[in-house]
């Protein structure tokens, strides 16, 4: 298997005691993926986003594409060494943290196992995920939907709809 585009959504919305705010927490996340190995090719801007769930703070959040070499479970256990040596531990689903890396997609790999999806299951709906999205890699297709980055983002950005109601 060749090198592959990886995308990984890089999320932090906690100060980190070496790296400070989130901002610099995701670009000292970038620098140590690349340390790590991944051929890092481009980054997003930053996003300042509202926590999902119970979390009180708000988001720093971006995506970088890079290259991989490896499969699915090789990225899975590079972004989760990356996270450990941030700090990260074992939270609550949607909590406040330091570091949260997603292995967003890996080409047109998919992968349906217990502790790994891909593509990311809440990609395709996720704003706070597609926007940066569309800054590194927006003719990316997704494998299952067959939908490019810039055609799930425009999806994502539609208002909602009530159902239509029948009869009385």
């Amino acid at each position: 298997m060749g090198e592959a585009l990886a995308l990984i959504g890089l999320g932090s919305n906690r100060r980190h005691g070496l790296y400070g705010r989130p901002e610099g927490v995701l670009r000292a996340a970038v620098a140590a993926l690349l340390a790590a190995g991944l051929r890092v090719e481009r980054v997003s801007k930053v996003h300042a986003t509202a926590p999902m769930g119970p979390g009180g703070r708000r988001f720093a959040n971006a995506v970088l594409a890079a290259r991989w070499g490896g499969d699915a479970h090789g990225l899975l256990a590079l972004v989760k060494a990356v996270e450990r040596d941030f700090g990260r531990r074992g939270a609550q689903r949607w909590g406040d943290r330091v570091l949260d890396l997603d292995v967003l997609a890996l080409g047109d790999v998919v992968v349906r196992e217990a502790g790994l999806v891909v593509p990311h299951a809440g990609l395709a709906v996720r704003r706070f995920v597609l926007a940066p999205l569309v800054e590194v890699a927006p003719g990316w297709r997704h494998p299952v939907l067959g939908l490019t980055a810039r055609q799930l983002h425009v999806r994502a950005l539609r208002p909602k709809r009530a159902p239509l109601r029948v009869g009385p």
